[in-house]
């Protein structure tokens, strides 16, 4: 087999289902299979799986034993030469793992291969292509200079070889996984991406960025940022350092202060809300369940001329590609929000922003 997909939920049932509806039209011609490992979700995940995706090995967890264990857990029963470790808050186009795959075939000493990653909005994440924390890069990217923390000797669209690469999407073969002994399971959460891609350099192998094809990451929605995120990431990345760096006062002295900047500065964040001054529904038939869900008259458009500021589009997957939705959210204005009627569900989805839950609206 030449691909195991695996994805992690936990109780994130319908951002899981359209993940799992775009990877299921990703590996048609693929000989893959769709791994899906979930921590203990009390929110009808599993049965959802069990219903509607009847060739998807699932592998239901008693707890939630986090991150790095979860997806070590799924890797031990994948049959592919590659791995591709997979946010179940994510939507991948119809090319995307055969872009990657045949760009992978020909590298010898080949790591982990990361994708460009946008978020809800359309607006590109940077973390899809990082360098090495050191102590003076975390420190300058805690007071606000991100300058050093991001690779930026690669624009969003390039190729090239890069450190770290973010755990939303990462494809690796397995060899090398289990060269390196996968993730480390002394990280819960966060951290572990950094922890892998380092320990794969230092093994010998090359780290690469793929610009050339996109993934939509819904940041936040699998790791929702609660209270006490800053000092789940903070510590994660103290074990990072206390693993391969040496440890020093000074860098005790570095997560104390991005814990404490990091509460305060999510007390100040204000999140701009903006009202939605028209809804368009991208299909070629109304739906008069999406109008009444949202108690507002939807205007059908097949084709997205002169769209006004703060509008929402809708997207109808039975009708368009995911590869054509994601490029026209990545190629469009700030002010536009969008959801997705994923194909052949009842629900529309979205989320604009990495700090809140994205809203989900079933439709009857």
């Amino acid at each position: 087999m030449k691909l195991s997909i695996i994805i992690l939920n936990y109780n994130v049932q319908y951002f899981l289902e359209l993940c799992l509806r775009s990877v299921e039209a990703a590996i048609s011609k693929i000989e893959a299979e769709i791994i899906v490992v979930d921590n203990n979700s009390e929110d009808g995940s599993c049965n959802m799986v069990k219903t509607l995706f009847p060739n998807v090995t699932l592998i239901e967890n008693k707890e939630n034993f986090g991150f790095s264990k979860g997806n070590n857990i799924g890797v031990l029963q994948a049959k592919g030469e590659y791995l591709c470790i997979l946010n179940p808050d994510t939507v991948v186009a119809e090319d995307t793992f055969v872009k990657l795959l045949e760009f992978s075939k020909n590298k010898s000493e080949l790591g982990i291969v990361g994708c460009k990653l946008k978020n809800g909005s359309g607006l590109f994440l940077p973390e899809s292509k990082r360098n090495i924390p050191s102590v003076n890069v975390a420190l300058k990217k805690i007071l606000g200079d991100s300058k050093l923390y991001y690779a930026n000797h690669l624009s969003q669209n390039e190729i090239g070889e890069v450190d770290i690469l973010v755990g939303a999407f990462m494809l690796v073969k397995k060899e090398v996984y289990n060269a390196v002994a996968g993730f480390d399971e002394d990280y819960f959460m966060y951290g572990e991406d950094i922890d892998l891609s380092y320990k794969i350099l230092k093994a010998g192998y090359n780290n690469y960025y793929y610009g050339e094809t996109t993934a939509i990451h819904f940041k936040g929605e699998s790791t929702l940022r609660d209270k006490n995120y800053a000092r789940r990431f903070y510590g994660a990345m103290q074990i990072f350092y206390e693993k391969h760096f040496k440890q020093n006062l000074f860098f005790d002295m570095v997560v104390w202060l991005g814990i404490k900047l990091a509460f305060i500065l999510r007390r100040i964040r204000k999140v701009k809300v903006n009202n939605v001054s028209e809804y368009i529904f991208v299909s070629d038939k109304s739906n008069q369940s999406i109008e009444d869900a949202l108690n507002k008259k939807v205007v059908l458009q097949t084709q997205l001329n002169d769209v006004k500021p703060n509008s929402e589009i809708i997207f109808d997957a039975n009708i368009f590609s995911y590869k054509e939705i994601i490029e026209f959210m990545q190629c469009s204005e700030k002010e536009i929000t969008y959801k997705i009627l994923p194909n052949k569900s009842n629900f529309i989805i979205g989320s604009n922003d990495g700090f809140s839950q994205g809203k989900i609206i079933e439709l009857q």
